[in-house]
């Protein structure tokens, strides 16, 4: 099929530059969208020494900004006619955040990273995705969505902009699950709507994965401890990047869209259990179900209706 081209947000580290290494080696133009170029620049070298590929191009974006957003994809469609894969990688998840923080735009950072950045990149880029003979989209979920098999877990809507601040305690991890499980319900939205181009949109659920010693130094003692068992029980980043070429490459995914897939490649269906406790711990320890939460139409529609009204006011 020629030259194929990914895009991979937050592609300077961690999956996301395993990812760029195992495109490049397989003869991919990699597109490493970096919100910080100048700390990017030595990943690049290093993807670019690694693989013997010269077409590793470094691009700035902020996915939590729409105006980065549109400047990116502006730039992006005056240098190439097609895209092929768009990987959503990139996300906000600062251990350890005690206070709220928000985008450029006046949005919850987590929100605005995790869900209604993708959310644009992909409205942006999906006549140049439309172009490709097999275009693809993945976006990165995470097991952190099966907190939703709690029948009381709900994506909180209401406090997206900061409505809420001085009066409701700020969880980095309650609102990164909550903006993943609303990517998650994007995902099945987004393969619905963009059926008729061709393209196919899919969700990986990341699981434990190893973390850096960076990362380890920026966490509370407490979580150290859970951080270093993670170490010693986690998945790789370059076998969950191989897991990602995959999905997005692979005769088997061709023509799968708006499904969940797991690290084992596996597709992860709707939880078939019961509301019983039994059968609440078993499905918490499936990593063949997701949460039904999930599958709420009128929910998935509200995601929707939300991305596209807070991107066009922005």
């Amino acid at each position: 099929m020629g030259e194929r081209t990914v895009i991979i947000t937050g592609a300077n580290s961690g999956i996301g530059k395993a990812a760029a290494i195992k495109f490049a080696t397989e003869g991919y133009r990699v597109i490493m969208a970096c919100r910080d170029v100048d700390r990017s620049k030595k990943a690049q070298m290093e993807i670019i020494a690694a693989t013997e590929s010269e077409r590793v191009e470094l691009m700035g974006l902020d996915v939590s900004s729409f105006e980065s957003i549109r400047n990116f994809c502006a730039e992006f469609k005056t240098k190439y006619e097609k895209l092929d894969i768009l990987i959503h990688n990139a996300a906000y998840f600062n251990h350890g955040e005690k206070s709220y923080q928000f985008s450029r735009d006046q949005i919850e950072l987590t929100f605005a990273t995790n869900t209604f950045g993708p959310y644009l990149m992909t409205k942006l880029l999906a006549d140049h995705l439309a172009k490709s003979e097999d275009p693809r989209i993945l976006n990165a979920c995470t097991t952190n969505i099966r907190y939703f098999f709690d029948p009381k877990r709900k994506i909180e809507f209401d406090n997206l902009q900061g409505e809420f601040k001085d009066s409701k305690p700020y969880s980095v991890y309650v609102n990164y699950g909550n903006s993943k499980m609303a990517l998650l319900m994007l995902t099945f939205k987004m393969a619905e709507h963009y059926h008729e181009q061709g393209i196919k949109v899919n969700a990986v659920q990341i699981p434990v994965i190893k973390v850096s010693k960076e990362t380890i130094k920026k966490v509370s003692p407490g979580y150290r401890i859970i951080a270093r068992l993670q170490n010693l029980l986690g998945d790789s980043q370059e076998s969950m990047a191989n897991t990602y070429f995959h999905i997005c490459t692979s005769e088997e995914f061709k023509n799968v869209t708006g499904r969940l897939v797991n690290d084992k490649r596996k597709i992860v269906n709707s939880s078939h259990y019961g509301s019983s406790i039994k059968d609440g711990v078993k499905q918490f320890f499936d990593k063949d179900v997701y949460p039904t939460y999930a599958d709420n139409r009128e929910i998935i529609e509200k995601v929707w209706e939300l991305s596209s009204r807070l991107t066009e006011e922005a």
